[in-house]
């Protein structure tokens, strides 16, 4: 996970919360915009929980999930987040699907995060997902309608998505230099600090390891997925939130941690769920698309692909990726 890091003079304004089963950051150039930059946060993230959350029985989305057969007329903020996940899917050929719904479910993770028992009990039962294309999905009239027995789960964007909506919102109101970090998933709008904004990157946001290599975002997102974090036991099984929309399953173990920088935190987002997905296939794929990013196989080994920086512990000095194509494996 990604995790800002700041250790030099002129200390950015900060603040840290929890939200939608994880940890919100907030930084500010300007220390003094902080209080307004955080009330525009919380509003912000507010909003879309009330319209994308897949656990509240009052969101706009359990309504349009209950409804499943049925067309429903959604809300604006709704309706982008749909055709932030439509686009997702298109650009990743479906690796990254809003209707995987059930597959997740299906998985044991049919309530939050948090409140997982350690146990789910019974085997998995999935099944693949029908697929975005089968969904009727009318954004001008913003009108939705799902195959009967299907569900969305907008967990791949709905999440980058709010950190790119707030970091722009809050850069344009506050007018200075923003990094908003929901779980990993990162976006920074506006000035940034002199070096760019120092973010160390590990397995687990919860607990990031002293020696975590640290590298500097001056635009644009980052983001890490990875099967570490949200994880849970089904039927004596380790299963985790990524699914294969192929199969409704996790996909083949190979990648522990995937992180990917790229212009917004959805772009970002979306190439490193699908290289968990692809597995071996991943750094050729990242390569092709031109983004840096350092993948974590489940050994511990390390790849990195279009110029992602070698490690640099946090205290060390760093630099941002550039487009120099270097991989390499770590022990």
């Amino acid at each position: 996970m990604s995790t800002p890091s700041h250790d030099h003079d002129g200390q950015p304004g900060q603040a840290t919360f929890p939200v939608f089963g994880t940890t919100a950051h907030l930084l500010v150039t300007d220390p003094t915009r902080l209080a307004p930059a955080l009330r525009l946060l919380h509003a912000e993230l507010a909003a879309i929980d009330a319209a994308c959350s897949r656990f509240r029985a009052d969101s706009e989305l359990s309504r349009v999930n209950a409804a499943a057969g049925a067309a429903v007329v959604v809300g604006p903020l709704l309706a982008e987040a749909l055709d932030v996940a439509w686009q997702a899917a298109a650009e990743s050929g479906g690796l990254v699907d809003p209707t995987v719904g059930a597959s997740v479910i299906g998985l044991g993770y049919d309530r939050t995060f948090a409140s997982l028992r350690p146990e789910q009990l019974g085997a998995p039962a999935t099944s693949p997902a029908p697929g975005y294309r089968n969904v009727e999905w009318e954004p001008a009239r913003r009108r939705v309608r799902l195959p009967a027995g299907s569900a969305l789960d907008l967990g791949a964007t709905a999440k980058a998505w709010a950190a790119d909506r707030a970091a722009q919102r809050i850069a344009a109101a506050v007018r200075c230099g923003v990094l908003v970090n929901l779980g990993g998933d990162l976006s920074v709008a506006g000035g940034t600090p002199a070096g760019g904004w120092r973010v160390s990157v590990a397995d687990d946001h919860r607990a990031p390891a002293p020696d975590s290599p640290v590298v500097a975002v001056h635009s644009g997102g980052l983001a890490t997925s990875g099967s570490v974090a949200r994880a849970w036991q089904r039927a004596g099984r380790r299963v985790h939130h990524i699914v294969d929309p192929r199969t409704g399953r996790n996909p083949a173990a190979c990648w522990r941690t995937v992180t990917v920088a790229a212009p917004s935190c959805v772009a970002a987002n979306t190439s490193a769920t699908a290289a968990m997905i692809l597995g071996p296939e991943a750094p050729a794929a990242l390569r092709h698309a031109g983004l840096p990013a350092r993948l974590v196989r489940e050994d511990g080994g390390v790849v990195r692909v279009g110029g992602w920086p070698d490690d640099v512990p946090a205290g060390g000095a760093t630099s941002a990726p550039d487009d120099t194509p270097n991989e390499r494996g770590a022990a």
